[in-house]
């Protein structure tokens, strides 16, 4: 097949894969960069006016876009305990009178935590179910939040665009079943992870599986962005609008080595015996990662 045609197939499947709604179920999803590379979410209820953040690293990013649509904070969700994601909580809950919400386990170490959920519980943010899902392996009371009637999932520090979170708290037999849970949702499911990572994530991925068409592409236009001083979500394809945080778990599930730990191109390039389990080959290859 002729190289360019070929490039064109390549980027429509990136687009297919990637086609997504910011307001899926009438729930608005904004995306507030904070610090050097996190991602806080803003939830909007269009039909209540109910708002909530999702992992505040900081709390002025989140005012200011607050302040900029004249909307008041509910809530706060944390995925986990660690300060970029937590580091805005007490400013905001001081200043809006938000409720905090966090894991059970991490009940003792997220500041200010005021509803504690735990995994498999159910729980309605202005109408809409989130379904509590734990997701341990960087710590070990990380959740993540499924919103189900908006196709939308926030993974906190568990699963990145092209990765996954360090092993700090967690073993990667956990990390796996973790992985594997967030893998069991719809493809079209749209994941909000913590950081924007892609870059580096992606020279990783094509490191150890360089012969995967779609990731060389997916690499390619990461590249491309970040080298102008873009974000990734400018991009315009040639279908559709591409924009790389949301990703989705089709497009997760293509090229994402933490989720391909059956591949025989990655098990090779690493050295990863036919024989080895999926914990253990997630953990060398999460080991790679680490030492990349």
């Amino acid at each position: 097949m002729d190289k360019k045609i070929l490039n064109v197939e390549v980027m429509k499947r990136i687009a297919r894969a990637l086609f997504h709604s910011y307001v899926r179920g009438f729930l608005n999803i904004e995306k507030v960069p904070c610090l050097s590379d996190n991602y806080a979410y803003l939830l909007h209820d269009v039909d209540t006016g109910t708002v909530g953040v999702v992992d505040p690293s900081e709390a002025v990013p989140i005012i200011d876009a607050l302040s900029r649509k004249n909307r008041n904070l509910t809530y706060i969700l944390n995925t986990h305990h660690h300060h970029d994601h937590t580091g805005g909580n007490a400013e905001l809950k001081a200043r809006f009178g938000a409720k905090v919400i966090g894991s059970g386990i991490d009940k003792d170490r997220i500041p200010g935590i005021d509803i504690v959920l735990n995994d498999g519980d159910k729980w309605m943010f202005a109408g809409h179910e989130v379904h509590v899902i734990k997701t341990p392996g960087h710590t070990r009371g990380h959740i993540s939040f499924y919103f189900p009637g908006s196709g939308a999932i926030f993974t906190g520090d568990t699963l990145f665009s092209l990765s996954c979170g360090k092993l700090f708290e967690g073993t990667a037999e956990q990390m796996l079943l973790s992985l594997q849970r967030i893998m069991s949702l719809p493809d079209d499911t749209n994941i909000y992870c913590g950081h924007e990572y892609t870059l580096s994530n992606s020279k990783f991925a094509l490191s150890i599986e360089p012969k995967n068409e779609l990731l060389q592409a997916y690499a390619a236009h990461v590249a491309h962005q970040r080298s102008k001083g873009l974000p990734t979500g400018l991009f315009r394809g040639l279908i559709v609008k591409i924009v790389l945080i949301p990703t989705t778990l089709k497009m997760e599930k293509a090229c994402n080595p933490f989720l391909r730990t059956s591949s025989a191109e990655i098990r090779q390039a690493l050295g990863i015996s036919d024989t080895a389990s999926e914990a253990e080959a997630l953990g060398v290859i999460r080991r790679a990662k680490d030492n990349f």
